[in-house]
Protein backbone atom coordinates (compact mmCIF):
# COMPACT_ATOMS: atom_id res chain seq x y z
CA UNK A 1 0.00 0.00 0.00
CA UNK A 2 1.89 3.24 -1.26
CA UNK A 3 0.53 7.14 -0.15
CA UNK A 4 1.58 6.64 3.59
CA UNK A 5 4.29 9.32 3.98
CA UNK A 6 4.38 12.50 3.97
CA UNK A 7 6.74 15.96 3.17
CA UNK A 8 10.07 16.34 1.45
CA UNK A 9 12.30 17.26 4.52
CA UNK A 10 10.46 16.93 6.98
CA UNK A 11 8.74 13.57 6.23
CA UNK A 12 6.32 11.64 8.18
CA UNK A 13 5.06 7.76 7.70
CA UNK A 14 1.94 6.23 9.75
CA UNK A 15 1.10 3.37 10.41
CA UNK A 16 -1.04 1.23 12.05
CA UNK A 17 -4.90 0.06 12.25
CA UNK A 18 -7.91 1.41 13.99
CA UNK A 19 -8.28 -2.52 15.56
CA UNK A 20 -4.32 -3.72 15.44
CA UNK A 21 -2.34 -3.71 18.52
CA UNK A 22 -0.87 -0.03 18.15
CA UNK A 23 -0.25 2.88 15.56
CA UNK A 24 2.35 5.31 15.19
CA UNK A 25 4.84 7.46 13.13
CA UNK A 26 8.25 7.32 11.77
CA UNK A 27 9.48 11.22 11.03
CA UNK A 28 12.57 11.68 8.91
CA UNK A 29 14.44 15.23 8.64
CA UNK A 30 13.70 16.49 11.82
CA UNK A 31 16.45 19.00 12.83
CA UNK A 32 18.91 18.01 15.93
CA UNK A 33 19.35 19.42 19.16
CA UNK A 34 15.51 19.90 19.79
CA UNK A 35 14.31 19.20 23.20
CA UNK A 36 11.93 16.87 22.89
CA UNK A 37 9.82 14.22 25.63
CA UNK A 38 6.86 12.43 25.23
CA UNK A 39 4.91 14.76 27.71
CA UNK A 40 5.90 17.33 24.38
CA UNK A 41 3.26 14.63 22.13
CA UNK A 42 0.85 13.69 24.60
CA UNK A 43 -0.64 17.14 25.34
CA UNK A 44 -1.51 17.32 21.87
CA UNK A 45 -2.68 13.43 21.17
CA UNK A 46 -4.89 14.28 24.74
CA UNK A 47 -6.70 16.54 22.23
CA UNK A 48 -7.34 13.96 19.95
CA UNK A 49 -8.09 11.21 22.30
CA UNK A 50 -11.43 9.69 22.06
CA UNK A 51 -13.71 9.17 25.20
CA UNK A 52 -13.44 12.73 26.57
CA UNK A 53 -16.74 14.41 26.42
CA UNK A 54 -20.12 13.42 25.98
CA UNK A 55 -20.26 14.50 21.59
CA UNK A 56 -17.46 11.92 21.33
CA UNK A 57 -16.82 8.13 20.94
CA UNK A 58 -16.77 6.40 24.27
CA UNK A 59 -14.18 3.98 23.15
CA UNK A 60 -11.70 4.36 26.11
CA UNK A 61 -8.01 5.03 24.38
CA UNK A 62 -5.18 7.02 26.61
CA UNK A 63 -3.17 7.35 23.62
CA UNK A 64 0.02 7.39 25.21
CA UNK A 65 2.66 7.60 23.63
CA UNK A 66 6.00 6.00 23.88
CA UNK A 67 9.40 7.61 21.80
CA UNK A 68 11.43 4.72 20.24
CA UNK A 69 14.04 6.36 18.94
CA UNK A 70 15.77 9.58 17.49
CA UNK A 71 16.08 10.51 20.73
CA UNK A 72 19.06 11.01 23.51
CA UNK A 73 19.18 12.28 26.75
CA UNK A 74 16.28 14.65 26.01
CA UNK A 75 17.24 15.93 22.29
CA UNK A 76 16.77 14.79 18.78
CA UNK A 77 19.62 13.33 17.16
CA UNK A 78 18.67 13.87 13.67
CA UNK A 79 17.78 10.30 13.07
CA UNK A 80 14.42 9.01 12.57
CA UNK A 81 11.79 9.22 15.16
CA UNK A 82 9.74 6.54 15.90
CA UNK A 83 6.77 7.33 17.90
CA UNK A 84 4.36 4.41 19.11
CA UNK A 85 0.38 4.37 20.69
CA UNK A 86 -0.72 1.14 21.63
CA UNK A 87 -4.64 0.25 20.78
CA UNK A 88 -5.88 -1.17 24.48
CA UNK A 89 -9.86 -0.52 24.22
CA UNK A 90 -10.26 -2.70 21.24
CA UNK A 91 -14.03 -4.12 20.43
CA UNK A 92 -13.90 -5.64 16.85
CA UNK A 93 -17.18 -7.66 18.15
CA UNK A 94 -19.91 -5.29 16.29
CA UNK A 95 -18.37 -5.43 12.95
CA UNK A 96 -18.32 -9.43 12.66
CA UNK A 97 -22.07 -9.75 11.86
CA UNK A 98 -21.30 -6.61 9.01
CA UNK A 99 -18.03 -7.52 7.87
CA UNK A 100 -18.73 -8.93 4.55
CA UNK A 101 -21.35 -5.29 3.63
CA UNK A 102 -19.98 -2.14 2.27
CA UNK A 103 -20.58 0.66 4.89
CA UNK A 104 -22.12 3.47 2.82
CA UNK A 105 -19.84 6.53 3.12
CA UNK A 106 -16.85 4.52 3.71
CA UNK A 107 -13.75 3.07 2.22
CA UNK A 108 -15.30 -0.36 2.08
CA UNK A 109 -16.08 -0.61 -1.13
CA UNK A 110 -12.75 1.26 -3.01
CA UNK A 111 -10.43 -0.48 -0.42
CA UNK A 112 -11.87 -3.60 -1.57
CA UNK A 113 -12.08 -2.94 -5.56
CA UNK A 114 -7.77 -1.27 -5.02
CA UNK A 115 -6.52 -4.69 -3.08
CA UNK A 116 -8.64 -7.46 -2.78
CA UNK A 117 -8.87 -7.48 1.16
CA UNK A 118 -9.84 -5.23 3.67
CA UNK A 119 -9.47 -4.86 7.74
CA UNK A 120 -13.01 -4.63 8.66
CA UNK A 121 -12.35 -4.04 11.96
CA UNK A 122 -13.25 -0.39 12.39
CA UNK A 123 -12.12 0.23 8.63
CA UNK A 124 -8.94 -0.69 9.82
CA UNK A 125 -6.09 1.66 8.21
CA UNK A 126 -8.66 3.95 6.47
CA UNK A 127 -10.03 4.49 10.07
CA UNK A 128 -9.72 7.88 11.52
CA UNK A 129 -7.79 6.64 13.97
CA UNK A 130 -4.78 6.34 11.35
CA UNK A 131 -4.71 10.06 12.56
CA UNK A 132 -3.14 9.58 16.05
CA UNK A 133 0.16 9.30 14.32
CA UNK A 134 -0.33 13.03 12.10
CA UNK A 135 -1.08 14.20 16.05
CA UNK A 136 2.02 12.63 16.96
CA UNK A 137 4.01 14.20 14.55
CA UNK A 138 2.37 17.28 14.33
CA UNK A 139 3.04 17.72 17.90
CA UNK A 140 7.26 17.41 17.06
CA UNK A 141 6.60 20.15 14.14
CA UNK A 142 4.91 22.53 16.41
CA UNK A 143 7.99 22.84 18.65
CA UNK A 144 10.20 23.34 15.73
CA UNK A 145 7.61 26.26 14.70
CA UNK A 146 7.68 28.02 17.91
CA UNK A 147 11.62 27.95 17.70
CA UNK A 148 10.48 30.47 14.99
CA UNK A 149 7.14 32.16 16.87
CA UNK A 150 5.13 30.82 14.25
CA UNK A 151 1.35 29.43 16.38
CA UNK A 152 -0.93 27.25 14.12
CA UNK A 153 -4.73 27.49 15.95
CA UNK A 154 -7.80 25.52 15.41
CA UNK A 155 -11.74 25.85 16.06
CA UNK A 156 -14.86 24.95 15.18
CA UNK A 157 -16.44 27.27 13.49
CA UNK A 158 -19.37 25.68 12.31
CA UNK A 159 -21.87 22.75 12.88
CA UNK A 160 -24.87 22.21 10.55
CA UNK A 161 -26.21 25.34 10.21
CA UNK A 162 -25.06 26.88 13.23
CA UNK A 163 -22.16 29.22 12.96
CA UNK A 164 -19.55 31.22 15.47
CA UNK A 165 -20.42 34.95 15.54
CA UNK A 166 -17.86 35.63 18.15
CA UNK A 167 -13.82 34.81 17.52
CA UNK A 168 -12.54 33.92 21.32
CA UNK A 169 -9.75 32.04 20.89
CA UNK A 170 -9.70 31.59 24.90
CA UNK A 171 -13.13 29.85 24.61
CA UNK A 172 -11.65 26.70 22.59
CA UNK A 173 -10.32 24.51 25.31
CA UNK A 174 -13.62 25.28 27.36
CA UNK A 175 -16.07 23.99 25.47
CA UNK A 176 -16.38 19.94 24.15
CA UNK A 177 -16.79 21.14 20.42
CA UNK A 178 -13.84 23.10 20.80
CA UNK A 179 -15.89 26.34 19.64
CA UNK A 180 -14.50 30.40 20.11
CA UNK A 181 -17.78 31.22 20.63
CA UNK A 182 -19.35 30.49 24.12
CA UNK A 183 -22.64 30.18 23.82
CA UNK A 184 -22.63 28.88 20.09
CA UNK A 185 -20.35 26.10 21.07
CA UNK A 186 -23.72 25.08 24.02
CA UNK A 187 -26.13 25.15 20.56
CA UNK A 188 -23.44 23.25 18.93
CA UNK A 189 -23.79 20.86 21.34
CA UNK A 190 -27.50 20.48 21.90
CA UNK A 191 -27.62 19.71 18.28
CA UNK A 192 -25.30 17.34 17.99
CA UNK A 193 -26.91 15.21 20.93
CA UNK A 194 -30.53 15.75 18.69
CA UNK A 195 -28.64 14.37 15.67
CA UNK A 196 -26.86 11.46 17.54
CA UNK A 197 -30.36 10.23 19.69
CA UNK A 198 -31.73 10.25 16.33
CA UNK A 199 -29.17 7.47 15.25
CA UNK A 200 -27.56 10.17 12.77
CA UNK A 201 -24.48 12.24 12.77
CA UNK A 202 -23.21 15.63 11.35
CA UNK A 203 -20.76 17.86 10.04
CA UNK A 204 -19.36 21.36 10.28
CA UNK A 205 -16.23 23.46 9.26
CA UNK A 206 -13.30 24.11 11.16
CA UNK A 207 -10.97 26.83 10.54
CA UNK A 208 -6.92 26.94 10.98
CA UNK A 209 -4.62 29.87 11.54
CA UNK A 210 -1.15 29.94 11.41
CA UNK A 211 0.07 33.21 12.90
CA UNK A 212 3.57 34.59 12.59
CA UNK A 213 4.42 32.52 9.20
CA UNK A 214 7.50 34.30 7.53
CA UNK A 215 6.85 35.67 3.71
CA UNK A 216 8.82 33.75 1.37
CA UNK A 217 7.98 29.68 2.65
CA UNK A 218 6.53 28.08 -0.57
CA UNK A 219 7.80 27.01 -3.89
CA UNK A 220 6.60 28.33 -7.45
CA UNK A 221 3.94 26.13 -9.65
CA UNK A 222 3.56 22.44 -8.37
CA UNK A 223 4.91 22.81 -5.38
CA UNK A 224 3.13 25.68 -3.67
CA UNK A 225 2.48 26.60 -0.14
CA UNK A 226 -1.49 26.35 -0.49
CA UNK A 227 -1.46 23.33 -2.80
CA UNK A 228 0.68 21.74 -0.30
CA UNK A 229 -1.49 22.93 2.19
CA UNK A 230 -4.74 21.44 0.50
CA UNK A 231 -3.07 18.40 -0.20
CA UNK A 232 -2.38 17.68 3.66
CA UNK A 233 -5.47 18.47 4.91
CA UNK A 234 -7.96 16.84 1.58
CA UNK A 235 -5.81 13.59 2.65
CA UNK A 236 -7.81 13.79 6.47
CA UNK A 237 -10.62 11.01 5.85
CA UNK A 238 -13.44 13.23 6.63
CA UNK A 239 -12.20 16.28 4.79
CA UNK A 240 -14.53 17.12 1.44
CA UNK A 241 -13.37 20.48 1.02
CA UNK A 242 -10.84 23.18 1.39
CA UNK A 243 -11.16 27.01 1.03
CA UNK A 244 -7.75 29.20 1.49
CA UNK A 245 -8.61 32.93 2.68
CA UNK A 246 -11.69 34.14 0.80
CA UNK A 247 -12.25 30.72 -1.24
CA UNK A 248 -15.06 30.17 -3.14
CA UNK A 249 -16.33 33.47 -1.78
CA UNK A 250 -14.13 35.43 -4.09
CA UNK A 251 -15.85 34.18 -7.26
CA UNK A 252 -18.79 36.50 -6.34
CA UNK A 253 -15.93 39.83 -5.79
CA UNK A 254 -14.63 42.00 -7.91
CA UNK A 255 -10.75 42.19 -8.70
CA UNK A 256 -10.84 45.45 -6.51
CA UNK A 257 -12.16 43.95 -3.86
CA UNK A 258 -10.36 40.68 -3.56
CA UNK A 259 -7.44 42.35 -3.76
CA UNK A 260 -5.47 42.82 -0.61
CA UNK A 261 -4.41 46.45 -0.74
CA UNK A 262 -0.57 47.20 0.28
CA UNK A 263 0.74 49.82 2.60
CA UNK A 264 3.62 50.37 4.97
CA UNK A 265 2.76 49.86 8.24
CA UNK A 266 5.20 52.30 10.62
CA UNK A 267 7.53 50.56 13.23
CA UNK A 268 7.35 52.52 16.29
CA UNK A 269 9.02 55.57 15.55
CA UNK A 270 10.88 55.02 12.47
CA UNK A 271 10.23 56.31 9.08
CA UNK A 272 8.05 55.01 6.74
CA UNK A 273 10.73 54.13 4.56
CA UNK A 274 12.07 51.72 7.42
CA UNK A 275 8.17 50.24 8.36
CA UNK A 276 6.92 46.59 7.33
CA UNK A 277 4.82 46.00 4.32
CA UNK A 278 1.50 45.20 4.96
CA UNK A 279 -2.01 43.92 3.77
CA UNK A 280 -5.31 46.45 4.42
CA UNK A 281 -7.35 43.05 3.95
CA UNK A 282 -6.34 38.73 4.10
CA UNK A 283 -8.70 37.65 1.11
CA UNK A 284 -5.74 36.02 0.09
CA UNK A 285 -5.53 34.02 3.28
CA UNK A 286 -2.00 34.18 3.61
CA UNK A 287 -0.30 33.12 0.58
CA UNK A 288 -0.10 34.65 -3.27
CA UNK A 289 1.66 32.84 -5.92
CA UNK A 290 1.90 30.10 -3.79
CA UNK A 291 4.39 31.85 -1.56
CA UNK A 292 3.56 32.94 1.80
CA UNK A 293 3.33 36.49 2.20
CA UNK A 294 3.91 37.35 5.90
CA UNK A 295 0.20 37.66 7.13
CA UNK A 296 -1.79 34.71 8.67
CA UNK A 297 -2.77 31.73 6.56
CA UNK A 298 -6.23 31.03 7.32
CA UNK A 299 -8.31 28.01 5.81
CA UNK A 300 -11.49 26.40 6.48
CA UNK A 301 -12.01 22.62 6.12
CA UNK A 302 -15.63 21.25 5.20
CA UNK A 303 -16.05 17.88 7.22
CA UNK A 304 -18.44 15.70 6.60
CA UNK A 305 -21.17 13.63 8.67
CA UNK A 306 -19.45 10.86 10.14
CA UNK A 307 -20.02 8.08 7.98
CA UNK A 308 -20.99 5.45 11.00
CA UNK A 309 -24.61 5.63 11.77
CA UNK A 310 -27.34 3.55 13.51
CA UNK A 311 -29.80 4.42 10.89
CA UNK A 312 -31.18 1.59 8.45
CA UNK A 313 -29.06 2.24 5.50
CA UNK A 314 -29.10 -0.01 1.92
CA UNK A 315 -26.04 -1.13 0.36
CA UNK A 316 -24.58 -4.32 -1.34
CA UNK A 317 -22.17 -6.93 -0.07
CA UNK A 318 -18.74 -8.62 -1.16
CA UNK A 319 -20.91 -11.45 -2.96
CA UNK A 320 -22.96 -8.66 -4.72
CA UNK A 321 -26.03 -9.10 -2.91
CA UNK A 322 -27.94 -6.18 -2.04
CA UNK A 323 -28.55 -5.57 2.12
CA UNK A 324 -29.57 -3.67 4.20
CA UNK A 325 -27.16 -2.60 7.06
CA UNK A 326 -27.05 -0.53 10.32
CA UNK A 327 -23.67 0.07 11.77
CA UNK A 328 -23.70 -0.53 15.52
CA UNK A 329 -20.16 0.12 17.76
CA UNK A 330 -18.62 3.29 19.50
CA UNK A 331 -18.44 6.39 17.11
CA UNK A 332 -18.29 10.35 16.88
CA UNK A 333 -21.72 11.89 16.34
CA UNK A 334 -19.71 14.89 14.92
CA UNK A 335 -15.87 14.79 13.86
CA UNK A 336 -15.03 18.39 14.17
CA UNK A 337 -14.07 18.82 17.32
CA UNK A 338 -11.39 15.94 17.11
CA UNK A 339 -10.40 16.94 13.70
CA UNK A 340 -9.10 19.93 14.88
CA UNK A 341 -5.86 18.94 16.43
CA UNK A 342 -5.52 16.67 13.14
CA UNK A 343 -5.51 19.85 11.14
CA UNK A 344 -3.62 21.86 13.25
CA UNK A 345 -1.27 19.06 13.03
CA UNK A 346 -1.35 18.88 9.27
CA UNK A 347 -0.87 22.79 8.84
CA UNK A 348 2.10 22.33 11.11
CA UNK A 349 3.69 19.89 9.04
CA UNK A 350 3.31 21.54 6.05
CA UNK A 351 4.82 24.79 7.10
CA UNK A 352 7.63 22.86 9.31
CA UNK A 353 8.48 21.15 5.52
CA UNK A 354 8.65 24.45 3.85
CA UNK A 355 10.32 26.00 6.67
CA UNK A 356 13.19 23.73 6.39
CA UNK A 357 13.48 23.59 2.58
CA UNK A 358 13.87 27.78 3.03
CA UNK A 359 16.96 27.01 5.36
CA UNK A 360 18.66 25.28 3.64
CA UNK A 361 18.49 26.65 0.43
CA UNK A 362 20.67 29.57 -0.44
CA UNK A 363 18.23 31.48 -2.18
CA UNK A 364 16.45 32.64 1.11
CA UNK A 365 18.80 34.26 3.40
CA UNK A 366 16.09 35.96 5.21
CA UNK A 367 16.16 33.06 7.43
CA UNK A 368 19.05 32.29 9.61
CA UNK A 369 20.76 28.77 9.11
CA UNK A 370 19.99 26.43 11.42
CA UNK A 371 23.77 25.15 11.45
CA UNK A 372 24.58 21.96 13.27
CA UNK A 373 21.15 22.43 15.37
CA UNK A 374 18.06 24.04 16.03
CA UNK A 375 20.08 26.78 17.79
Amino acid sequence: MAGNSFGRIFKITTWGESHGKALGVIIDGCPPMLDLSEDDIQVELDKRAPGNSEVASPRKETDKVEILSGVFEGKTTGAPISLLIRNIDVDSSKYEKIKDIFRPGHADYTYFVKYGIRDHRGGGRSSGRETVGRVAAGAVAKKILRLKGIKITGYTKQIGDITASVIDLNEIEKNDVRCPDKNTAHKMIEKIKEVRSDGDSIGGIVEVIASGVPPGLGEPVFDKLSADIAKALMSIGAIKGVEIGAGFKSALLLGSQNNDEMYIKACGERSESNGKIAFKTNNSGGILGGISNGDDIVVKIAVKPTASISKLQRSVDIHGKEREIRVEGRHDPCICPRIVPVAEAMMAIVITDHLLRNIISPHHPSLSPMGRGLG
